[in-house]
């Protein structure tokens, strides 16, 4: 009595099978689409395998397997859409905000005025009030 030796590739549809069990025992529907990651491995076991086989094995239409074989890279590495949440988007000003605006009025006693409006952070405002007040 002889024992079948599995091959390393045999071992990977066996444990890609195994795989495909447990995401279809997991599933929120029956209708769910197949991982993009489970795909990609039935796609590369198609290199050393039948498509048929493979199809078999995993519960699949080999249709569908040859198909996604047969697709450029670029559509098959395309995740399906998932479902949208709630994105808290902060929107940034138009243009940069202007500083708090200094305004000072002062009147000396001889009726002379003087009007500081400045946006500067810092500016020598109490040299600038010194002078006007002790100016005659």
């Amino acid at each position: 009595m002889q024992q079948e030796i599995e091959t390393p590739t045999e071992q990977a549809l066996t444990q890609l099978a195994q795989e495909f069990d447990q995401w279809r025992q997991h599933r929120r529907t029956r209708f769910e689409r197949i991982p993009l990651s489970l795909w990609e491995q039935a796609i590369a076991l198609s290199q050393a395998l039948p498509i048929a086989r493979i199809a078999k094995c995993l519960h699949l239409r080999g249709s569908d397997l040859k198909k996604r074989c047969a697709a450029p890279p670029a559509v098959v590495a395309q995740p399906a859409p998932s479902a949208l949440g709630f994105v808290d988007v902060t929107p940034s000003p138009a243009w940069p905000p202007l500083t708090a605006a200094t305004e000072v009025d002062l009147q000396r006693a001889d009726g002379a005025r003087l009007r500081i409006q400045c946006r500067e952070p810092q500016f020598p405002l109490a040299t600038l009030v010194r002078t006007f007040l002790e100016t005659h």
